[in-house]
């Protein structure tokens, strides 16, 4: 058996930072992630400034420029049936990295493991999966795990859900799921960078009752295109062909690359949900990030999302973690911190899924109707950039960093 003040399951961006950032104020805590590596495709890359800020507030951001390959975004662009119009402008924010970086978030998260490996409190445990919470007088006190086919019993004061929204930890707690409705499914797929985006940096592309996003990687583009829920299959049927043709007419610099699929197995399927959590503790466990609450994929605040939960459970129970002494009553704290800016999200995201980017409706965009030209115009007036970009770049309620580091 093995004992700990905190073990996190899950090492995604919400599950590393808070080990790292408990390890650094003195915790000892292990993270659980289930694979050898952090590889993952079509993981969210968007850094957004809020987080670039905490990396300097943990005097990493410099390495974190210097080490991870990345693009940064100082402000980006929609396009309306051909028409491009200036979005978010990260300029006019109150931060020190006055950008969006885009980065793959494997490089990022080995980045955070790098960092939190210099403190003596932190483990990290690869190749192993938390299958079971292991219970105690009604109360929860750590888990089963499996690593490399060995079975481990980790006893901790407090586990941390960080496994995703479809987080299996979360069902044993029997903590209840609100789902909310959201019309949309993404196709995501790389294609070869045959040429530069001659439009810029853009944010995503809408006409012809479609929507798409592309994201330069450098020397290929990451593009998801948005679908019904539940047509994949109507649009398998249709063919390749006519897939490729639909990208072509939003991104029309992308026909040459379309080429070079050949296989719907080249074309992953996101499933998009909006949720969240009723209650988000029990006594001795917490859920954070998706598997506490599932975001879409809409402005890429979900990553943002999942890592300010992460600091705002560090600034609330790191100290009582350390000496032991962390009740319900403080793992409710959490939650209240952070379910008003989840649901704020949720419900911009929710109204524009019905109302603006409803595929079903073929995105209000078909005939590019007079009203959303008006609409276009409105949201890219600068007032309107600006507080885009405070709510994207930001969100309702930035966390910062509020524990030292500790020195025993």
């Amino acid at each position: 058996m093995i004992q700990t003040q905190c073990c996190v399951v899950g090492g995604g961006p919400a599950g590393l930072m808070l080990g790292c950032l408990l390890a650094r104020s003195g915790v000892k805590v292990i993270v659980l992630e289930k694979h050898g590596d952090f590889f993952r495709d079509f993981r969210g890359d968007t850094i957004h400034p809020s987080t670039l800020e905490l990396l300097y507030e943990l005097g990493q951001l410099d390495a974190f420029r210097s080490q991870v390959p990345h693009q940064e975004y100082p402000s980006l662009k929609v396009v309306l049936d051909g028409h491009v119009f200036d979005g978010p402008d990260f300029t006019t924010l109150p931060t020190h990295c006055k950008f969006m970086a885009i980065a793959p978030q494997w490089d990022f998260l080995n980045f955070l493991a790098e960092y939190a490996s210099k403190f003596e409190t932190f483990q990290l445990m690869m190749n192993t999966e938390a299958k079971d919470l292991v219970f105690e007088n009604g109360e929860i006190v750590g888990v089963k795990a499996i690593h490399d086919g060995e079975e481990y019993e980790i006893r901790a004061d407090l586990v941390v859900a960080a496994d995703g929204r479809g987080s299996r930890l979360r069902t044993q707690a029997d903590l209840s799921v609100q789902e909310i409705g959201v019309p949309i499914d993404v196709l995501w797929y790389h294609l070869p960078k045959t040429m530069e985006d001659p439009q810029g940096h853009v944010l995503g592309r809408v006409g012809n009752g479609q929507m798409m996003v592309t994201i330069d990687r450098g020397d290929y583009f990451q593009c998801g295109t948005v679908i019904g829920k539940g047509k994949l299959n109507q649009i398998q049927a249709d063919g390749l062909e006519a897939f490729r043709e639909k990208v072509v007419q939003l991104a029309p610099f992308l026909e040459e690359a379309t080429r070079s699929i050949k296989s719907w197995d080249q074309v992953k399927l996101l499933s998009v949900q909006i949720n969240r959590l009723d209650e988000w503790a029990r006594p001795g466990f917490l859920c954070i990030g998706d598997s506490a609450h599932a975001m879409s994929p809409a402005g890429g605040v979900g990553v943002n999302m999942a890592i300010q939960d992460a600091v705002a459970t560090s600034n609330l129970l790191g100290e009582k973690l350390r000496e032991g002494k962390v009740t319900l009553d403080d793992l409710h704290l959490v939650q209240l911190r952070r379910e008003k800016p989840v649901k704020f999200i949720q419900k911009i995201q929710a109204f524009a899924h019905a109302k603006i980017f409803n595929p079903n409706e073929g995105f209000r965009a078909k005939g590019v109707g007079m009203w959303i030209f008006r609409w276009m115009i409105f949201f890219m007036a600068n007032p309107v950039r600006r507080r885009m970009a405070r709510m994207i770049g930001l969100g309702p309620l930035p966390e910062h960093i509020e524990t030292a580091e500790y020195h025993s």
